[in-house]
């Protein structure tokens, strides 16, 4: 998942999300009494044109398209974009090779989300679902008229065969996320049954299914699922490939025949011709292509560029808009993550050591403008974010876990990185603190100012970066480990070999950054359960197995409603952050963007608050773009 765009470093360095591209949680909207063969008297049957986490769905059955949409939106022309790094595959479901980035827009599922709307669904390839108060299996109800790409119809054998294919050939993390998954079958051909453990996380499996990329059955009968491949995959979904340079930019263009295009949830959506990704293997050089007109859309994650660099001709000219706008999403995630698979790394006093050696206010001073907010959280600027003591709530969920956690977690206020001076980039006071711990964990100062344990083995570290541009943030941060006497160095390698060792977890420490869901679930079994620290190029890269986080985590898939959830998550997110499994970085809660002044969109201070929706629900204004190419403005 290392392609995803932008090239995203100060803001995004390697943004994952959950693997099938939808993160919140599943229960239940829009009920409805009806009977079912073998299901208890007892056990009403729902059935609903959508699914909602919590509550009732925004959205009735009779709906025509998105509040956040323009229904009327012209089609046609292109926008354009970059990712950072390389690629050599269109397809992104296995762990071999590094698929490109959008390569998921070939796929319909069986339901679609809103921005507007977090944690609902509403029909796509499936116009109803069904499902009983016991939440023990989900029907989905297909349309007839679904169609892959060569004009064949989209059954429930071709469902079925994703699910089977995905578990038994896909990329290793897909066993976890089918772990609650019994079996998925065929009831006719345009009708498709889940039945999951009775026991495991039911709402958060309704989801999962729900939002599966259907595969076509017949095209893998001449393909091999496991092998990398260029060619355009067999897919129902609304673009299909124009062209590809393998590793330097890939064109998706819009189905004129697509079957769903009508659709409420496709209604004002997908509505330029071309999706284009131009690939760079630095931040500098992409900035440097986008000044000269080379992809016309851009978000600036370099805090640098965006407070020095915009002033190039093309603004000054009117021909690029520059604009700020408010981000709805949580903050996110983003790190330096221990690998805590090597022993080194084994006391949280080493970690909390380490981690207090980055001076963040330091470097926002002197490298960031000023412009970002250090993250404390694994759900920083939430509703779910710890804060002070736990309350009755957290205690609740914590007491039973008392021996298995930290004492901090009950006597102290939640962990936060404490704030440096930011008048040095080494904070004398921060480091004392951290020579502190490192004395006490065991590791002391030699004659030749290194710190060795008891068995003489040197504390070193190494910082895995494939950015020339991240070079200014951890050189200075690596020079205060020195001080500290640890054998710190950053490795800077290419794109390639960053994915290849992050697969392998090759690495004292990486650079990661985690987009958070609204409604946390299944998906934080990948980040932090102990099933996935050891799944090659699972999302685990710290390598977590904490048998206390893993229940903690069970209990957030369970919650019944939002509160009880954010009591969960405050807990977890409090155990976390006393185990100093990573070094947070920082935030900030706009969007930076810069564009052609050749697009429009729904929308003008206020985007929803799922995101910008750029490449999908802005349009291409043919006037505007003709005058651009005009004056020279694009390549």
């Amino acid at each position: 998942m290392r392609a995803l765009l932008p090239g995203m470093r100060e803001w995004k360095f390697r943004s994952c999300v959950a693997v099938l591209g939808l993160s919140a949680s599943l229960a239940f909207g829009a009920w409805e009494s009806a009977g079912a063969t073998g299901v208890p008297a007892d056990d009403t049957i729902i059935k609903s044109h959508g699914l909602s986490v919590f509550g009732d769905l925004k959205y009735g059955p009779d709906f025509k398209h998105f509040d956040y949409v323009n229904p009327d939106a012209p089609k046609g022309g292109e926008i354009s974009t970059w990712a950072f790094g390389t690629f050599d595959s269109l397809t992104p479901f296995i762990l071999k090779g590094n698929p490109g980035a959008l390569s998921t827009v070939f796929y319909d599922s069986l339901m679609s989300g809103g921005l507007d709307e977090p944690d609902a669904m509403y029909g796509l390839v499936a116009h109803s679902v069904e499902y009983p108060e016991s939440r023990e299996w989900v029907i989905f109800d297909m349309r007839p008229e679904a169609m892959f790409r060569d004009g064949t119809p989209v059954t429930a054998e071709d469902v079925v065969f994703t699910f089977e294919t995905l578990r038994d050939k896909g990329r290793p993390s897909y066993q976890l996320l089918f772990k609650d998954f019994i079996q998925a079958e065929a009831l006719d051909t345009h009708r498709v049954k889940f039945t999951f453990r009775p026991d495991g996380a039911l709402r958060e499996a309704y989801l999962t299914a729900a939002g599966l990329p259907i595969f076509s059955k017949a095209y893998y009968e001449t393909q091999d699922f496991e092998e990398t491949s260029l060619e355009a995959p067999m897919g129902s979904g609304a673009y299909t490939l124009q062209s590809v340079d393998p590793g330097r930019s890939i064109v998706y263009k819009r189905r004129d025949d697509y079957w769903a295009k009508d659709l409420p949830v496709n209604v004002g959506q997908n509505n330029f011709d071309l999706l284009k990704v131009e690939y760079f293997a630095d931040y500098t050089t992409a900035f440097e292509a986008f000044k000269a007109g080379a992809y016309t859309f851009r978000e600036e994650f370099l805090s640098r560029l965006w407070a020095t660099g915009y002033d190039f001709p093309a603004i000054d000219k009117g021909w690029v808009k520059l604009e700020t706008l408010p981000d709805g999403r949580p903050a996110g995630t983003q790190g330096f993550w221990f690998n805590l698979r090597r022993d080194k790394f084994s006391d949280p006093r080493v970690r909390e050591a380490i981690g207090l050696a980055f001076n963040f206010e330091w470097s926002n001073q002197s490298l960031f403008h000023g412009l970002y907010t250090r993250t404390n959280s694994f759900w920083e600027n939430s509703e779910m974010q710890a804060e002070g003591l736990p309350d009755a709530g957290e205690l609740e969920l914590l007491e039973p876990l008392r021996g298995q956690i930290p004492d901090s977690v009950f006597t102290d206020p939640v962990y936060t990185p404490g704030e440096s001076r930011p008048d040095s980039a080494g904070d004398r006071r921060a480091l004392r603190r951290a020579s502190k711990l490192l004395d006490e964990a065991g590791w002391s100062v030699g004659d030749d100012g290194l710190r060795r344990n008891a068995e003489g083995d040197v504390l070193s570290v190494e910082f895995l970066n494939d950015s020339p541009s991240f070079d200014r943030i951890i050189l200075p941060y690596v020079d205060n480990l020195q001080r500290l006497g640890i054998d710190a160095s950053a490795q800077r390698v290419d794109a390639a070999q960053a994915q290849q060792r992050e697969k392998k977890f090759e690495y004292d420490v990486t650079v990661r950054r985690y987009a958070m869901s609204q409604t946390p679930g299944t998906e934080l079994r990948g980040i932090f359960g102990s099933d996935a620290a050891g799944i090659e190029g699972s999302n685990n890269v710290a390598g977590l197995q904490d048998a206390a986080v893993d229940q903690l985590i069970q209990k957030v898939e369970s919650a019944d409603n939002r509160e009880d959830l954010k009591t969960a998550v405050r807990a977890l997110d409090r155990v976390l952050r006393s185990k100093h499994i990573w070094v947070p970085q920082w935030y900030k809660p706009v969007h930076n963007i810069a564009y052609f002044d050749m697009f429009e969109r729904p929308y003008t201070d206020n985007p929803p608050p799922g995101g910008l929706g750029e490449l999908s629900i802005w349009w291409y204004n043919a006037e505007k773009a003709a005058k651009l190419k005009a004056e020279g403005a694009l390549q």
